[in-house]
């Protein structure tokens, strides 16, 4: 999953990234509102995590033109205005949650959590692909009743490709899920990431789910169909 952090505090934005990170959540950093819509004009992010007084503008002002304009990404704002009236504005004008600053890095990751469990987020909390089973809350994936034990790339790729069952997965919307716009990707990494899954699920069986179409992408499928 894909996160977009907008906070103009360098060191800050930096020890919120460092744990979702290490969670299993790829993270973009933004220091301006400028740099929010340009980032969101090209990623669809799984959440964003917005600070309210940033150099070019207010986050609430922001959030507000966003969702009129139809943009339905969950959004935690994290804020060190923590007056009650701010809090009801802050939810009132679009945020999915509002947490005061300073907060515990493991309490941002459990509310960011609990947004993608929401009805109506954009993640569903178990996919299902014949014996393969991805709890996305978790960041866990069984096959035939066993773990897999995935790196977080490989976590991410397996949620992509189960989220799009049945249809082909270009090799740029895998990039793009899979990276941050800060990480370098070498020619072959998509390539090695989608190889190092198949063979996890080859050894449990599961080595015919993941199909590739050259020139085209990824394909996942029950092995059944």
């Amino acid at each position: 999953m894909r996160l977009l952090i907008v906070e103009d505090n360098a060191r800050l934005a930096a020890l919120v990234a460092g744990p979702l990170r290490h969670a299993g959540y790829a993270c973009d950093l933004a220091q301006s509102l400028e740099q929010a819509d340009a980032a969101v004009a090209v990623v669809r992010y799984d959440a964003v995590v917005l600070d309210l007084g940033l150099p070019d503008g207010d986050g609430m002002n922001w959030l507000k033109a966003r969702r009129t304009g139809g943009f339905d990404v969950p959004v935690l704002v994290l804020t060190a205005r923590g007056a009650l009236n701010d809090r009801i504005t802050g939810l009132d004008s679009g945020a999915d949650d509002y947490l005061v600053k300073p907060a515990a890095t493991d309490e941002i990751a459990a509310r960011i959590r609990a947004l993608l469990r929401r009805p109506g987020g954009r993640a569903s909390p178990v996919l299902q692909v014949g014996d393969l089973l991805f709890d996305a809350a978790a960041r866990r994936a069984h096959f035939a009743g066993t773990l897999l034990d995935l790196t977080r790339r490989e976590t991410d790729l397996l949620e992509l490709l189960m989220r799009q069952a049945g249809t082909v997965v270009r090799r740029e919307r895998i990039e793009t899920a899979l990276y941050g716009f800060d990480e370098e990707v070498s020619p072959n990494a998509i390539e090695a990431v989608v190889s190092r899954l198949r063979r996890r699920l080859q050894a449990l069986g599961g080595g015919e789910m993941i199909h590739t179409l050259r020139g085209l992408g990824y394909l996942l499928q029950d092995q059944a169909a």
